[in-house]
């Protein structure tokens, strides 16, 4: 298609599933601190003041996870009087045990009975997906940028001398239409935003479009048709864990392209980088935005498979949609030479060891020029190797 509408959603930080998500890469963070070999799979629900943390650690970490989860959800900011879930009430339910061994010996670089080899392997089976485009400066697809982008500015406002009405849960989406396969003007923005009793809707609605959306998107793509719709049940007061039940993993699509690029369907956050759901997707999208800022392609596709215990990628494809410049032949010769897709040295080449998974969590993993897959320092090398393998 050359012309079409898209649409893509954001949720905010006091949304229940990226509370969730907080709290377990909070974990996973605190673990990474103390013990860089930590293997962590955290899963977090969270419903009315209650909060369970589930799943697997080993590490040698001496944590607090009750002090852990309290300060999560007070940054988040769930510390107002009227909120059933707060930082400082909120009941929790530790149910975290040990990897499997199974798991571990497939996992670990060490020799085991029935494993092929010494090399470290991928923590599971599955496929995983990495996107770049060059409509957006972030190479990001602009219905999801959007998105973020007025809800990391909700958030700046709302924790930096706002209106005291804001409160923490919100979501937003965009909705951009195209023409000749580029985006030319927006048909509309939702945005949901929590807010205390006492304030009205047409304050609400007259400050998400003009302090919040004029303020974040391109002027150009607004115009006298474009749509806003501000809190469109009319109320929206009773929100949170409080409103709705939260689990970690269950936005995976806020997390990357907003449903442009394709996804595997593994989760990130609680997830260590021996798990491949996690590494393996961010090492996709650092070789696809390279290409895409090489100037190799105008929107570039990876997707790498692994199997559990194993130490190589079982495949690994690239679409280039009709934008490359070479042949996808001659981007995969090149891309084997200038990158690694093993799970150790995916993290060796990204740093993934260290304590920078809270970062991530919010408004989209793959926007923020902060974190290792998101530089661009591979576009020479991805130049020469290309000239070599024609």
């Amino acid at each position: 298609m050359k012309n079409y509408v898209f649409s893509s959603e954001s949720v905010g930080e006091g949304h229940p599933d990226k509370v969730a998500d907080y709290i377990s890469d909070s974990v996973l963070d605190a673990c990474l601190e103390q013990d860089k070999s930590s293997r962590v799979a955290c899963e977090t629900l969270v419903k009315s003041n209650c909060v369970v943390i589930a799943g697997e650690i080993t590490t040698k970490a001496k944590l607090d996870y009750e002090k852990i989860v309290r300060n999560a959800i007070r940054e988040i900011g769930y510390v107002n009087d009227d909120d059933v879930f707060h930082a400082d009430k909120v009941f929790i339910t530790n149910l975290l045990t040990k990897q499997s061994p199974d798991i571990a010996q497939g996992v670990d670089a060490r020799r085991a009975r029935g494993k092929q080899g010494a090399e470290q392997g991928a923590g599971d089976q599955g496929i995983m997906f990495g996107y770049a485009t060059n409509e957006t400066p972030e190479y990001m697809p602009a219905a999801i940028m959007f998105a973020h982008r007025i809800l990391t500015e909700l958030a700046f406002q709302r924790k930096n001398k706002g209106p005291k009405w804001l409160r923490p849960d919100c979501k937003s989406q965009v909705a951009v239409e195209y023409k000749d396969g580029k985006p030319a003007r927006i048909e509309n923005v939702v945005i949901s935003t929590q807010h205390s009793a006492d304030v009205e809707h047409d304050e609400i609605e007259h400050y998400m479009v003009e302090k919040i959306i004029k303020k974040v998107l391109p002027k150009e793509l607004i115009d006298s048709k474009t749509q806003f719709l501000i809190n469109p049940t009319g109320k929206f007061v009773v929100g949170g864990p409080q409103g709705d039940s939260g689990l970690t993993g269950r936005k995976i699509i806020v997390d990357t392209y907003g449903g442009y690029g394709r996804h595997g369907g593994g989760a990130f956050s609680g997830k260590d980088p021996s798990k491949v759901d996690r590494s393996a997707a961010y090492m996709c999208r650092w070789v696809a935005k390279n290409i895409v800022a090489a100037g190799l392609a105008e929107r570039c596709e990876l997707q790498v498979a692994y199997a559990i215990g194993y130490p190589h990628p079982l495949s690994i494809a690239i679409d280039t949609f009709g934008t490359g410049k070479v042949s996808e032949d001659a981007l995969i010769k090149a891309v084997k030479k200038v990158f690694s897709f093993k799970p150790a040295d995916i993290i060796k080449q990204l740093g993934l060891l260290a304590p920078i998974y809270r970062k991530t969590t919010n408004y989209g993993h793959f926007t923020k020029a902060v974190l290792p897959w998101e530089k661009t320092d591979k576009v020479q090398d991805l130049k020469k190797a290309v000239k070599s393998a024609k």
